[in-house]
């Protein structure tokens, strides 16, 4: 094929030994066959693919780590750009900033850091792609002691639509910049991203569970405490099963529990006073929280949520959680499929509200939580029932929350549901999209059309 002579990277077809293993994404429940997939080594080689899918009409894909649950890095007879290889690492530790490639994985970004006691607020999982966690926000585990990943974010190489090369920041291409950070992969292929890292080492981490019905208690709890807490203080809320694994007790395994996965950078004595304080609310069932390293509970999910499982998730925002909506947070929690499914609460006030909303794409600063709910399971035949237990849970909360969604957080729901995320910035970034991508070429992903 005439691609494959133009490539430095790898191109793999159907029927290829390795086609079957480079298709597949995170989700389990994603089955698609592309025509062609090439694996980039830089970014000339996605130039040449932008460029060929283009001319051929072929539809278009584009991979970083392909955890996204609605699959949206593969498609059916297309063509998949997959930056996987693309890893290189830089940390300039005077500067305190660090230049990674599109294809890197969160786990493999915080180990490069770290050895200089530094790391970048991303996510909470190490297996997840840089790219596609940045582009729609980068919610996680730093998030109110430094911010959003893209709060971060001081500049980004992308190869646009018509196969030409553009350096954006705040200074070049300052309305890309602007779109990049939060409107997803609608405006080119990011082949790097530059950010700010902060001085972190090791946190007070680890999770602490509660009998499920010290669920109400626990989370009014929870809600009064982070929506002042000091932002040195941070942990998300859960509902889940007990992992049938070590260190649990067997006793537990497979129990719906609640609980909070704390990860706080504050000092040690400050962080043991608020769990005095919860603690003596309810006893806990497990009590895990310690110093460790941050790197260590940056892939704690990591081996409790393998790729290949069956994922089905939504998500909302929500300024606060009144009485009512905490009483059916506890019910839906109680029809939880026994099984890896999740409801987690992550606080995204603090540093992330002082960024003015103008500042960036995205449109959640007034939010205090973000609220995801992932129906999971092992096995194919499991998949309806967890889907149905994702959708009903998330019809009984949606009519507290702030209406919008978040990118990372949705399966393919529809262009209203699009549009209501992006609020009054759609029309913006409408604008952007017909600037530098005209003809929609980068249209399977949470998709913002061009004006």
């Amino acid at each position: 094929m005439k691609l494959a002579k133009q490539l430095a990277g790898k191109m793999i077809l159907p029927g290829d030994p390795a086609y079957d293993e480079a298709r597949k994404v995170y989700n389990g429940m994603i089955d698609r066959r592309p025509a062609v997939i090439v694996q980039c080594f830089h970014a000339m080689d996605v130039s040449v693919c932008i460029d060929f899918a283009r001319t051929q009409g072929l539809p278009l894909a584009v991979r970083s780590g392909g955890h996204h649950g609605a699959g949206l890095s593969v498609c059916n007879d297309g063509l998949v750009i997959d930056l996987s290889a693309m890893k290189e690492i830089r940390v300039d530790a005077g500067a305190r900033t660090v230049s990674v490639g599109a294809g890197c994985l969160l786990k493999e970004i915080d180990a490069a850091t770290a050895k200089h006691g530094l790391a970048l607020p991303c996510g909470v999982f190490g297996t997840t792609g840089i790219g596609g966690l940045t582009l729609g926000g980068g919610l996680g585990n730093l998030t109110r002691r430094y911010g959003l990943t893209i709060d971060n974010l001081l500049e980004a190489d992308v190869v646009l639509a018509d196969g030409s090369f553009v350096h954006a920041s705040a200074t070049e291409h300052p309305e890309l910049f602007w779109a990049l950070r939060g409107g997803g992969g609608n405006f080119g292929v990011v082949t790097r991203f530059k950010f700010n890292v902060h001085p972190v080492q090791t946190v007070q981490a680890g999770p602490m569970f509660w009998r499920l019905e010290d669920a109400p208690e626990v989370l009014r709890w929870y809600i009064d405490f982070i929506r002042s807490a000091p932002e040195d203080m941070s942990g998300f809320f859960s509902f889940h099963c007990v992992p049938p694994v070590e260190p649990f007790p067997a006793e537990l395994h497979g129990q719906r529990v609640c609980g909070i996965f704390w990860c706080c950078t504050a000092e040690a004595a400050r962080v043991q006073e608020t769990l005095d304080e919860v603690r003596r609310l309810k006893t806990p069932l497990i009590n895990a929280v310690g110093e460790m390293p941050f790197t260590a509970f940056q892939t704690l999910f990591d081996p409790l949520l393998p790729p290949g499982l069956q994922w089905y998730w939504k998500g909302d925002f929500a300024t606060h959680l009144p009485e009512e909506a905490i009483q059916r947070h506890c019910e839906q929690a109680g029809k939880m499929p026994v099984g890896p499914s999740i409801m987690h609460l992550y606080p995204v006030n603090g540093a992330a509200a002082r960024v003015a909303w103008s500042d960036t794409a995205w449109n959640y600063r007034d939010a205090t939580l973000a609220m995801v709910i992932a129906g999971i399971g092992e096995d194919p035949a499991s998949s309806e029932a967890t889907t149905a237990w994702a959708k009903e849970y998330w019809a009984a909360l949606h009519p507290y929350s702030c209406g919008d969604a978040y990118v990372n957080f949705m399966m393919d729901e529809g262009q209203q549901r699009v549009r209501d995320t992006y609020g009054e910035h759609y029309t913006r970034l409408a604008e952007i999209k017909q600037r530098y991508d005209p003809e929609n070429l980068f249209r399977l992903n949470q998709n913002i059309r061009p004006l």
